[in-house]
């Protein structure tokens, strides 16, 4: 089947059952009013205390809680903004269009007395509905407002040209100085390469330095710019190419809780907020090669100490976070830092050199799997 109309079969399938559960839902709802009782939406409760983790499965998965939204005096305005926003996605869908996260929220100005007073306060509602459903905000016909990460290396992405449909090659290679940027919807990709491996950098600095003195070539790899916590396009393309061509992850971040526990674990297992989507979103084979307390030590790397949110993130991680309770390795990491009580940028290597990171850091970590964290 030719990629444009398997695409296109692809949204259509999608987009029907979106549109069959909107309606059914709302279906529900009315009969519920008809009859004279109160109508109620329940979705699973996204948190991390309604996960559970499987190395297996390789994500964090939702436990049974659900929590249910009741018509009530207090609830009516929130029901209100939920049953516009299934509208407004039924639309979307049906008119094979998008709006992003701000445009749903300025469209709720049109709303009345259910307009939103704060983005916040949509976002939420666009999250329950995504709950409800099962489906993810774009097959919902809602986009991300913020850009996907870069990529740079031995990869060619094969997408479609909007209005012929016909297949368009993008060579990763060919960029110059610049990158192929992650459109905020990857499942149409396919992917050519030959590279051993795929490397996720934390900062777009470290990620600019090894574009510059093109990395990628002297290691047959594939450079993803995560910028922080990878947004969920990046983590779907880098998941998806991952999958595709049976490649490692290799992820290289900075020495503090916040990357280990947020970014990493984020981008490995996922998150308790999301756990209704985390097996379309996570990277199960993904390991840390990025800076630990171990390196700090033997790096002699310069520091800077731990803040209060550190140690506050490193306590609630050991006693309530089911990705580290699964690994001893991470329990231990965790402890060393606690007790060193410093934390490293991946920018701290180059103390040693501007290129001390590509000369040294990064072929040492390559060369030892042993170093390297679940």
């Amino acid at each position: 089947m030719k990629l444009a109309r398997m695409v296109k079969v692809m949204k259509t399938d999608n987009g029907s059952l979106v549109i069959k559960k909107i309606r059914d839902e709302a279906e529900n709802i009315y009969k519920s009013v008809k009859s004279g009782r109160l109508p109620t939406l329940t979705t699973p409760l996204r948190s991390l205390s309604n996960v559970t983790y499987d190395e297996k499965h390789g994500y964090f998965e939702l436990a049974g809680g659900k929590k249910s939204r009741t018509l009530t005096a207090n609830t009516i305005k929130t029901f209100a903004q939920t049953l516009r926003m299934m509208e407004l996605s039924k639309l979307l869908v049906e008119t094979d269009d998008m709006a992003t996260k701000r445009d749903a929220y300025y469209q709720s100005k049109n709303w009345g007395e259910a307009r939103f007073s704060e983005q916040p306060e949509s976002d939420a509602v666009m999250d329950d509905i995504e709950a409800l459903f099962g489906f993810n905000r774009e097959q919902l016909g809602f986009y991300p407002d913020e850009r996907g990460g870069d990529v740079a290396g031995a990869l060619t992405v094969i997408d479609e040209d909007i209005e012929t449909g016909k297949e368009i090659k993008i060579d990763c290679t060919k960029f110059g100085s610049g990158s192929y940027s992650v459109p905020s919807s990857v499942e149409q990709l396919k992917f050519e390469t030959r590279a051993e491996f795929i490397l996720a950098i934390e900062t777009q600095g470290m990620y600019s330095r090894l574009v510059k003195h093109a990395y990628w070539k002297k290691k047959n790899c594939i450079l993803v710019s995560m910028g922080g916590v990878p947004t969920r396009a990046t983590r779907r393309f880098i998941r998806r190419l991952a999958d595709d061509k049976k490649i490692p992850v290799l992820v290289f971040d900075d020495g503090d809780p916040y990357g280990w526990l947020n970014i990493y674990r984020t981008l490995k297992v996922g998150s308790g907020n999301a756990a209704h989507l985390n097996k379309y979103f996570c990277v199960p084979q993904a390991h840390f090669i990025g800076i630990t307390a171990k390196d700090i030590t033997e790096y002699k790397l310069p520091t800077h100490p731990l803040k209060d949110i550190d140690i506050k993130r490193v306590e609630d991680g050991l006693k309530n976070d089911p990705f580290v309770k699964h690994y001893k390795e991470w329990q231990q990491a965790l402890h060393d830092i606690i007790k060193l009580k410093k934390r490293a940028e991946q920018q701290a290597l180059a103390a040693h050199g501007l290129n001390y990171v590509m000369s040294d850091y990064l072929p040492q970590k390559l060369e030892n799997p042993k170093s390297w964290l679940p």
